[in-house]
């Protein structure tokens, strides 16, 4: 089992102590369950985004959305490292991620509907309708997870969050990678190219969930594995959304 998403890799389900599969005997995760569970954590976003998107606009700008964004963003970052380390805490961490990324997601989405009006509606549906096309894809087969598959979304999104680091170190100089936040035909391509992965992530969550269920892993990774969809789901989102603004600043 493999996955670019750094919440889901190869050792999710294994003991640290046996390097063993780690099965529960009764009460093991089930893919409704997983559903379920994820359709929770994804209410839990859209509130926390109603919340900061109503904010803002009866406020009339972004002046009192910072704090939110702030919280959010780095509360949701610790929380998911959290997580990550602690996937017991998945029923309680989970949630609480959930909700701080909704914060997150409602005050940088009204930033940008302000200054491109329906951006974020369609942003949403091709998030959505990329994960429907996807899960329909894999559960039919025309896409499979191989081995080379996953080695090269991997590579892939390694390499775009390297890209990232580097370019959030420039930052403190003064500098920056002008393709990355760049509207020219370079920019286009990079952010069309970092959607694709992002999506191409999805495949592998699916996999990887499936692995789970199949291996009977215990009843609280519902809760790990619908966080760690989630995770890609908030990436596809904003990545989508900055093509989104790119193509539109060109009109």
């Amino acid at each position: 089992m493999r996955s670019g998403n750094p919440a889901l890799k190869d050792s999710t389900f294994l003991d640290l102590g046996t390097g063993s599969v780690v099965s529960g005997a009764q009460d093991a995760m089930s893919l409704n369950g997983t559903v379920n569970k994820t359709a929770f954590l994804l209410v839990l976003t859209l509130a926390g985004a109603l919340y900061t998107w109503s904010l803002f606009f009866s406020s009339n700008g972004a002046a009192n959305l910072m704090p939110y964004v702030l919280v959010g963003g780095l509360g949701g970052f610790v929380v998911s490292l959290v997580t990550i380390f602690k996937k017991t805490w998945a029923p309680v961490t989970a949630p609480l991620y959930a909700a701080l990324e909704g914060l997150f997601i409602g005050a940088i989405s009204a930033m940008f509907e302000l200054k491109f009006p329906g951006i974020v509606m369609q942003a949403v549906g091709l998030t959505f309708g990329t994960l429907a096309a996807l899960l329909l894809a894999y559960r039919s087969g025309l896409i499979k997870a191989t081995e080379n598959f996953k080695l090269g979304v991997v590579a892939a999104t390694g390499g775009i969050a390297l890209l990232y680091l580097v370019n959030i170190g420039m930052g403190f100089f003064g500098k920056s990678m002008p393709f990355i936040h760049d509207s020219g035909l370079m920019g286009i391509a990079f952010s069309g190219f970092v959607v694709v992965v992002a999506a191409l992530n999805l495949v592998l969550d699916f996999d990887f969930i499936e692995s789970g269920v199949e291996q009977r892993a215990p009843k609280y990774m519902e809760w790990y594995a619908a966080f760690g969809l989630l995770v890609t789901l908030v990436w596809l989102y904003l990545e989508i959304l900055r093509l989104l603004s790119k193509l539109q600043s060109r009109d």
